[in-house]
């Protein structure tokens, strides 16, 4: 838990330093952070690679590896079908287009904005970020409560890239390689999931 309250200390420095203008507009503008998600997914790279247990892992899972996109996406839809009847301002529709982002706020969050309008899509933004955080600060519990795939579901999208390292770190680095899939997958099922759903 430590860990998890590291990052999001930083993140709200981060949030700070912005807000109050502390960081000079030129360093923002090289977005640094691309470099610093490209340099982790290196490390995660190298861990993955000299981690006998990996391979194993990806042996033994062979055809099953795809129930783990399938329960992030099945899992998504019910808990967003739910929060829309807490939320009758929002549609089932809408609710399911927006927990379709799977932690992609930024495409999500456009695709939306485009098709329905910005409210639904700042909705998209801030539910899909929420996410991503929350990968962050409880994977270290949800491993240990719900099974070490479970935070691989939860990360949905960003389980391959931004959320990778810290799920990697507590569920082991074998499982790196079904963490990407999973993102990969769940990312390319973005764009069809939100387009069908606002097109209902």
């Amino acid at each position: 838990m430590k860990g998890s309250l590291i990052i999001i200390g930083f993140f709200i420095a981060g949030v700070l330093s912005a807000y109050f203008k502390i960081i000079p507009s030129e360093i923002i503008e090289l977005d640094f952070s691309y470099y610093a998600l490209m340099f982790l997914m290196l490390l995660v790279g190298i861990a993955t690679g000299i981690n006998s247990k990996t391979w194993e892992t990806l042996k033994k899972a062979k055809f099953t590896i795809l129930l783990v996109p399938l329960s992030a996406i099945i899992g998504t839809c019910i808990g967003v079908s739910i929060i829309s009847l807490v939320l009758p301002t929002i549609s089932l529709k809408d609710s399911l287009a927006v927990g379709s982002g799977f932690g992609y706020y930024s495409l999500s969050s456009i695709l939306i904005s485009n098709i329905k309008g910005d409210i639904l899509g700042v909705t998209a933004l801030l539910s899909n970020i929420i996410r991503e955080i929350f990968t962050l600060l409880f994977t270290p519990l949800i491993a240990k409560y719900f099974g070490k795939i479970a935070p691989i579901a939860v990360g949905g999208a960003t389980s391959m890239d931004t959320t990778l390292p810290i799920i990697t770190k507590y569920v082991g680095a074998e499982f790196a390689i079904i963490s990407i899939f999973s993102g990969t997958v769940l990312t390319i099922t973005v764009p069809i999931f939100v387009t069908f759903f606002l097109s209902l």
